[in-house]
């Protein structure tokens, strides 16, 4: 048996697939299993079983300290709001995962349940929240501040002294010019960003 500390997966989608990636790098952690929705239980994903839905969490959180929410996040960070709420009220605990293949400064904070996969850079002074997904490629520059339930994607560019609300996505390959600041909720798609305002909004590209 292995002396790693276990952990349950919360979602059994396709972006469980990459988390599952990160965790088995990092070696730190056995995965125990997933949940999902009741007719999942029991499917494969990568070799784990889908062991229980929403309803067993209680009796997991008993055996196992550990949770990561692995579902996906695009339009909307509800579900995985739900779901860590859910989580947190069985009484697990949250740890960072991060890719040895990432870099985070000693000098960034990262919040419980977050998530950095490869290739993902985060400079000193940076504040991330809770829950958030920094997908692989990612360069978050000196002084930035992401709210919780943030999903920042691939190959991100965010410059310097940038300020973005909770709950909020920003799509893959953006750029985001230094000293913005992006309300809670917001959706940033690909493109170079110049301007933006503190309303929930779809952020409009150059």
């Amino acid at each position: 048996m292995s002396d790693k500390p276990g952990i349950i997966l919360a979602g059994a989608g396709g972006h469980a697939m990459s988390c599952i990636d990160v965790i088995e790098s990092q070696n730190k952690y056995q995965i125990i299993g997933l949940t999902g929705k009741q007719e999942e239980i029991g499917n494969n994903i990568l070799g784990y079983k889908v062991i229980s839905d929403d309803e067993g969490l209680g009796d997991l959180a008993r055996l196992h300290r550990n949770a990561l929410v692995t579902i996906g996040q695009i339009k909307s960070a509800v579900l995985r709001k739900n779901v860590y709420s859910l989580l947190s009220k069985a009484g697990f605990h949250f740890p960072v995962i991060r890719s040895p293949f990432a870099y985070i400064s000693p000098h960034a904070t990262v919040g419980p349940g977050s998530i950095i996969m490869p290739g993902g850079i985060i400079n000193s002074g940076v504040e991330i929240g809770s829950n958030c997904i920094i997908n692989s490629g990612a360069v978050i520059e000196h002084g930035v501040s992401i709210g919780d339930f943030c999903h920042i994607s691939t190959n991100t560019v965010i410059n310097g002294d940038v300020s973005i609300g909770c709950e909020s996505f920003i799509g893959s390959g953006a750029l985001i010019k230094e000293g913005l600041t992006i309300g809670t909720n917001s959706m940033v798609g690909m493109g170079v960003v110049v301007k933006a305002s503190l309303s929930d909004q779809l952020i409009k590209i150059k």
